[in-house]
Formats: structure tokens, sequence, C-alpha cells
């Protein structure tokens, strides 16, 4: 089932497939109903037995978090924090992981949870980015604290049963030899033990851990009472403790004395590691006691109801283990002296009503904990190695048991264990274990954090306790204590964290699991859409905003790429009109068109929207996308505006020539429906002619893009794209899909609704790599004229400033910094050219333009234009004015459709056989020399 489908669907076909049986003859009624218990028989040896709230996230909660600190480092708080600080430590500790367990309880209430504990809900909230990198902490995180509790019981055996280094006795059975290597070699097989336990599975493990409870709590119930029931006594110093001072002890009892002398902390040197001890190094130690809140949570996978049992079980285990530790925190500091705190870390078995149960508790909660912190491993590393997070690597720890053990990924974490091991000492891997677990609960919050700022109608958790205030605070308080503890292990721990987060996007598939930051962006982006007002702009912010229709992107490609270049960071959407009648159709063929298109954006490495849509004719859907894209502010059109023109030819030279309008032909229209002030103003078509459009995704310039800019796609480049689009027009038959007529409407519209025209001609011919990777010979032409008004130039209007504008535009793309910009001017030989060239070099300066002038001679152009129109008025026998009115370029865009032959042949006329075209008409005011 994809992840994509709704819980509810696969919960209902699951009911129904189990509940209803298939109608059949009365005849097969026992055989139905023998194959249907047959079916139950098997669905019940193949699916292992799932866990309750109290087995499998209670108890597995509780001992983790008692554990070490419980009976080995209690009194290492207080002896070296004292009272105050200790418990200030401990109410820290308890608001920071509070936070995350409200941040948890959201998460997994707000749906199904599978194996993997707090990475599954991570990648599922914050991507696989986020949750692969920070699932792989919390699987090192794991194995460390495994490795923890490990040294901790060897700490304590040794303790109790390891001979002294000096040879000496100090009574019982002290058979075991007391150094590394024999340290390391009781570790080993004690990890052995848990390895044994962990590849039979979880049902054993939840036994085991029952035992261990019952084991514990009745250990516990007995420290409690030795406070009250035991007198004072002395209590003998382990000899490696000593250091010259004294090698005894008092148990006091209950004493104000006591109690007054334990109150302030004094930081003395650790006996075990020989450092001086601080509150950030005793914190770090203490923290551990509060890492075990995901242990229910790594058993997401193994529990019948996950949504229902962490959130209730971790809370519970959480409060019983704060109310634990501050009363044995005030018991301790109320009863044992300074000295017996820090010299002496298992005294609790001295003081005990009976010695042997301390033991038999710590070994017994270190234990459980060990086999907690290694099956909560393995679940992590089966989980990410399922989702396909970093390929081959991972992927053998996908194999599990016919029970659905995954013994790959426990044989994985212990081997990693053992190498921790070989630390040796309990305190020295304490802050590694604790700046881990500080960094995946800051990103459970922050993954609460971002589904509750992402405002998802679908995230609606039963569990409401927890606002964004609470998982700021969780996140604040673990990036604080992260580098109290130790700043060099938090970067450390950062960096290798970000390092992750870059490969894994770089290097995992796509998943479909929803991307919380896609929530996120569009959240942000409404607000501040909202935000852009129109009414506020001003043309020294102009921007081109491109609205590029593409018939068949297979013949485009390199248009698209250019207009790519020209828009400088502005709107760029490639527009598509399918023809169509929604009414006759099944369903919307735009649906399954999308995915095409968007792997073109990605292929061919541009900014880029897309936007389709369905219409009975090319015409009325180009003015669905002007209109649903949003129009331009509405400025009137200038009275100076004219049609221009803007050539790029082969031989790395830009040209811009003017095509005239009339100047009260048309009205700017109302604004429209659109999302804000992201709205195209310019309208960019091909060019209708007779040309065979070539298929340009079988050529290498597929990847022209990336390759001059220096930017890679996101895909594979030696992968080629497979797009689903159609066969180009005289290759399948296809013919065209507008008129001549319909075409030239397409323009008229456009400057009705006040959007700048781009008409795009020869683009078939331009090779961006090609023309681009020259050292040099690479020239923008600039042509500001009316070529079918040549005696109308000018070089201030409007238009002529836009057709400026886009040439500069393009010259300040990174690729086309080496072009030349040459703007041509063009005189009557009877008019004096110093004057006009001195004119236009002025403006040129005024806006900021480098650009070569070059005059040309004009007098034949204007003459024969003269000639054109003295003959038409002769052979017409029609005053001047007359032929005026209903001159096509005068009258443009009112009479357009009637007039459309014409203007194609005029325009056809000017550019045939010229390079890559661009003809520009702009009627918006795009240039200022105001600061």
């Amino acid at each position: 089932m994809s992840e994509r489908t709704p819980l509810l669907h696969y919960r209902l076909s699951a009911s129904v497939n189990e509940s209803d049986p298939q109608p059949g003859a009365a005849g097969d009624g026992v055989e139905v109903a023998e194959r249907t218990q047959g079916t139950s028989r098997r669905r019940t040896n193949e699916q292992p037995q799932k866990l309750s709230t109290f087995f499998g996230v209670v108890i597995p909660t509780l001992l983790s978090m008692f554990s070490v600190v419980l009976f080995l480092r209690i009194g290492f708080v207080v002896g070296q924090a004292g009272l105050y600080q200790g418990i200030a430590m401990f109410l820290v500790a308890y608001v920071i992981i509070s936070m995350t367990v409200l941040s948890v309880c959201a998460i997994s209430t707000n749906g199904a949870l599978d194996a993997g504990g707090a990475y599954y809900m991570i990648s599922r909230a914050l991507g696989p980015e986020f949750g692969g990198s920070i699932g792989i902490m919390f699987f090192f995180a794991n194995v460390c604290g495994s490795a923890l509790f490990v040294l901790g019981l060897v700490e304590a055996i040794v303790d109790t049963f390891g001979i002294q280094e000096d040879g000496g006795a100090l009574g019982g059975m002290r058979v075991l030899p007391n150094s590394y290597w024999w340290a390391l070699l009781y570790g080993t097989g004690i990890l052995l033990l848990c390895l044994l336990v962990c590849l039979v599975g979880a049902h054993i493990y939840a036994k085991a851990t029952f035992i261990i409870f019952l084991i514990v709590m009745v250990v516990l119930a007995t420290i409690l009472i030795s406070f009250f029931a035991v007198k004072p006594r002395v209590v003998q110093l382990p000899q490696h403790s000593l250091n010259g001072s004294s090698s005894t002890a008092n148990f006091t009892g209950f004493k104000l004395s006591t109690l007054q002398s334990n109150v302030y902390a004094d930081y003395t040197v650790d006996y075990t590691t020989g450092k001086m001890m601080t509150f950030a190094t005793v914190f770090a130690v203490m923290f551990n006691g509060c890492t075990g809140i995901m242990a229910g949570s790594n058993m997401s996978g193994d529990l019948k109801r996950p949504s229902y049992s962490i959130p209730r079980g971790t809370i519970t285990a959480v409060i019983f283990t704060f109310i634990i530790y501050n009363l044995l925190c005030l018991l301790m500091a109320c009863s044992c002296d300074r000295t017996l705190l820090q010299k002496n870390y298992s005294f609790l078995q001295d003081i005990n009503v009976w010695h042997p149960f301390v033991i038999i508790g710590i070994y017994s909660s270190t234990l459980s904990a060990a086999m907690s912190n290694l099956i909560g491993a393995s679940r992590i590393l089966y989980a990410m190695a399922r989702d396909d997070l970093f390929g081959r690597v991972l992927s053998p720890a996908k194999r599990t048991s016919r029970s659905g053990n995954p013994w790959v990924a426990v044989l994985i974490s212990w081997f990693l264990v053992q190498l921790v091991l070989f630390t040796g000492k309990l305190n020295t891997i304490a802050g590694i274990v604790t700046i881990f677990f500080l960094l995946v609960y800051a990103a459970v919050d922050l993954a609460c954090l971002a589904l509750e700022w992402a405002s998802a109608p679908n995230f609606r958790p039963t569990f409401r306790y927890f606002t964004w205030h609470t998982c700021i605070l969780g996140i604040v308080g673990c990036a604080v204590m992260m580098f109290l503890i130790n700043p060099i292990y938090a970067s450390a721990s950062i960096a290798f964290m970000l390092l992750l987060l870059v490969v894994i996007h770089y290097l995992s598939p796509t998943s479909s699991w929803g991307y919380i930051s896609q929530a996120l962006i569009f959240h942000q982006v409404r607000k501040y859409l909202l935000m852009l007002d129109v009414r506020k702009d001003h043309v020294k912010f102009w921007r081109p905003q491109v609205l590029l229709m593409v018939a068949n992107p297979r013949g485009s490609t390199s248009l698209v790429t250019f207009i790519n270049d020209m828009k400088k960071s502005g709107l760029y959407v490639l527009g598509h009109v399918e023809l169509g009648d929604l009414d006759i159709l099944p369903s919307d063929p735009l649906q399954a068109r999308y995915e095409s298109w968007l792997s073109l954006v990605d292929q061919l490495n541009i900014k880029a929207f897309v936007n389709l849509t369905l219409a009975d004719s090319v015409r009325h859907g180009v003015q669905h996308l002007l209109f649903i894209s949003g129009l331009a502010s509405s400025h009137p059109p200038n009275e100076s505006s004219f049609f221009s023109a803007l050539p790029l030819v082969m031989n790395a030279v830009l040209v811009l020539f003017f095509v005239p309008c009339h100047p009260n032909s048309f009205f700017p229209c109302s604004p429209s429906v659109s999302l804000g002030g992201m709205r195209p103003n310019t309208l960019v078509l091909g060019f209708y002619d007779d040309c065979s459009p070539q298929d340009h995704m079988q050529e290498s310039q597929m990847q022209s893009s990336s390759s001059v800019d220096g930017f890679s796609s996101t895909t594979d480049p030696e992968e080629p794209i497979q797009p689903n689009f159609p066969a180009l027009r005289g290759e399948g038959g296809q013919g065209k899909s507008l008129s001549g007529t319909e075409y030239v409407g397409i323009i008229a519209d456009a400057v009705k609704m006040s959007k700048n025209v781009a008409l795009a001609r020869y683009f078939c011919r331009f090779d961006r790599t090609e023309v681009l990777g020259r050292r040099a010979g690479v020239y923008v032409d600039v042509w500001p004229l009316n070529l079918m008004r040549p005696d109308s130039s000018s070089y201030v209007d409007t238009c002529s400033l836009f057709l400026l504008q886009l040439a500069c535009v393009l010259t300040m793309v990174r690729a086309w910094r080496k072009a030349e910009l040459r703007l041509f001017l063009c005189v009557e030989a009877g008019r004096s050219v110093r004057g006009p060239e001195e004119k236009l070099r002025q403006l040129l300066r005024e806006l900021r333009i480098k650009a070569a002038i070059h005059t040309v001679p004009w007098d034949s152009v204007v003459a024969l234009h003269w000639h054109k129109q003295a003959g038409g008025e002769k052979d017409s026998g029609e005053p001047r004015d007359e032929l005026e009115e209903n001159d096509f370029v005068n009258s443009f865009p009112s009479n357009a459709t009637r007039l459309s032959d014409d203007y194609l042949q005029a325009l056809d006329l000017l550019t045939r056989d010229l390079g890559p075209t661009l003809l520009i008409h702009g009627i918006t005011p795009v240039i200022t020399t105001d600061l």
C-alpha cells in the first residue's frame, strides 16, 4: 500500500476482507469455513504477538530511565552537585524531556506508526533528509547507550567481585581479575547475552524485561525501606578511590547536620576517570537517567496500538521516575555524608537491609537497559534500511526472520556496540550519549513545531496538551544543554548531522512520505503573497515576468532555455494549451501531463512554473492562462508604444526592431484574480511560419543550460529524459493547431491586456552551448526602430526603453556577460549624425547601460517606405488620411483579425533568413534614472 493511500481505506478494506465471506453455493459452506479457519491459523502463526502499553512502553521506558543512574549515580550527583543543584539538574532535565515527550505524544497520535520509533516520526514529518540524518544519530545514540549500560554493569560486577589492584581484599568473593582487558572481556560476555535475547525476538525481550521489572521494583522498595530501617554505620570505601584520604565513610541516618553539609555543591575529582567534575559533566552523567523516554517509541512496530500506548506509557514512566529520583536525592542528602557520596558510587548495597538485593537490581536494570538500547538500535536500522535511504549500504539490514525479527540489523548493532566497549570507561562515553540523545530530542521537537507551524489540516493529533511554545522551549533547552555539556562534541554532532542531510538529499530516492518543507514553503509563500501589494509597484523594481507559450517542448528547448536567461530572477511560466472539451472527456487529461512537464523543467535546469489549460481553441486557452495568471498593473498603454523586434542571429548577434500599433486602438483590462503581484507582464510566442520543427530532446543541448552555467541538474545528466510528449508536426502527420488569424488574435488579446509581447523565430537554430562557448565574437545587437514606419524612429519612448532593458538584462546574466551590447543608430544623410549619437550616448550613461553605438545610413529605407505609401495612395484613389486609417500598422490590434495575413506577411519579410530572432513590443515603463 502506498503511503499516499488514506489509512481509513486499507483499514476498512482489511476489515471487509476478514469479516465478509465470499458468496458461494450452499454446498461449499464447509469448504469455505475450513479455508477461513486455515487462513486464520496461518495468520496467527505468521504474525508475531503485539505488545500492550504496559509491556511495550511502560516497562522498557522505566528500566531504561532507571538503569545506571538509579543505583550507581544518584549518590554521585548529590555528592558533587549538592541537593539544591542536584534537584535543579533533574528539574532542567525533566523540563527538556517533558517538552519532547509532549511532541512525541502529538506526533504519535496524529496517524498510524510503523517500526522505527523516533526515526519514523521525524522522517515522515520532516522528510527523508532530516529523518535519515537524525535516524543515524539516534541509531548511534542507542548503540553508545547500550555500551554505556554494559560498562555500568561491568563496573558494578568488578566493584563486587573484582580483586583489588594492590592484591588486597575487602572481604567477600573477590575472585575476578580487574584490568582494562578483563573488563572488556566481561563486557563482551554481557553483550553476547543481550544479543541472544534480541535475536530471539521482541516477545522474549518483553517477557525478560517484565521479570527484570519485578526485580527492580522489589530492589527499589528495599532501598527506600533501608534508609529508615538501617541504623548508622561505617562504610568501607573502594581502594582505588582513596588517594591518601580516609578509607571509611559514614552512613549517619537522618540528621540535620548531614543534610546541611550536602545542600551545596562541592565538585571534586571523579575517582573512576581522574577528571575534575563540573556542573556540565555531572549533568551529562545524570541526564542518562532521562534518555530512556524513547525506549517505548522504539518498539512502535511491535505495539498493538502505538498511537494509544506511546503517549500514555511514556508519560506514566516519566512521572514515576521523576518522583523516585528526587525522593532518593532527598533521602541520600539527609543520611549519607559527602565522603561516602563522592568516594563510593555503589554504597547503596552497603546500607541495604540485604546487600545482594542492590547488586541484583544493578545487574538486572543495566542488563535490561542494554538490551533495550540494542533492540531499539536494531529497529531504527531496520526501518532506515527498509526506506532505502542509503541504497545498498543498508540493504542487508532488511532481512528478517519468519517472525519478523530483523536479525541482521541486530547483528550490525551488536558489532558496533562491541566497538564502543573499547573506550572502557562509563563516564567517558556518557557525554557522547547525552549529546546524541539531546540532538534527537531537539529534532523531535522541531518536527512537531514544523507540523504545527505548517497549519496543515491533516495535523490534528488527539493529544492536544502541547503548543509551539513547548516545542521551541524543548529545542532551545536541548541546544543549550548540548553546548554546556561539551561544545566540541555538540559542534561535531551537528556538523555530522548536516553532512548526512546533504548526502541523503542528493543520493536518496524520492519518497512518497510528503515533505514538511513544502507545507512550510506554501504557508510562508501565501503569507508573503498577501503582503505583496501591487499598488506599491514601482518602475525601478521592475523585472521580466514571462509567460512562454509552448506548443510542443520537443521543438522548443532552445527557446525555453534562452527565455530562462532573460527573466532576471523574475517569474517564468511555461504555458501550454491542450485542445479538448471537458464535457465529453471522462477525466482531465492534463493531470497525466504535469509529470512530463516538471521532468522537462528539471532536465533543462531552469527555474520555471508550469501552467497547463484545456480549451476549445488555442486563443481561448491563452486567454485563460493570461487571466488566471493575473494582469500586470493596469497602466494605460503609452501613446508612443509600438511593436518592436529583437532578433538573435546565429553569428552571435542580437538585433532589435519595432512594429507600431495605433495608440487608441485598445483599452486596459481590469485586473483579474491572481497570486498577488506574482503575475506575468510579458507574453512570449513562437513565430507563425512553415518551418519544420526539430526534435531537440534527442540532442545533447538538453544539458546546455547546466553545462554552460556550471550548475548540475538534480537528476543524473547521463540518464536520458523520456517525457510523454506527442510527436512534432510533420513527423507524425499532425498539422498546425491554430490559424494565422487566431495567432494574430492572441497577440491582440495580450496587447489589450497590457502585456508586453515577444515573438520568437528561428530559435531552432540556436545552440546555446556553441554560442556561449565562444571566447570572443558574441554580440547583442539592438535595433530600436519601427521598421514599418522607419521615418518615426525614437530612442526615448516606452518601447525603445523596454527593448534596451531586455538587452541589458540578458547581458547581466553570468553566461552572457562576455557578450558585447551594440546599439544601431539609423539616420538619414540629410540629418546631423553627431547630435543624435551624442544624445543616445548620454541616455545610455544615465541608464547605466554599457553599449557600443553604430550609425547606419537609412535613406534608402525611408525613401522606399514613402514610395510605397505614395503608390498605394495613387492606386487606390483614396485620400492619404483614409488610407492611414485602414493601414494595419496603425490600426493594430483593433483590426488584427481582418488584417492578419498582411501582418504576418510583413513580419515574415522583416525576419526572413535571420538568425534566432525576438520581435518585441513593450508597453510597460521599465527604466528610471532615480535612486
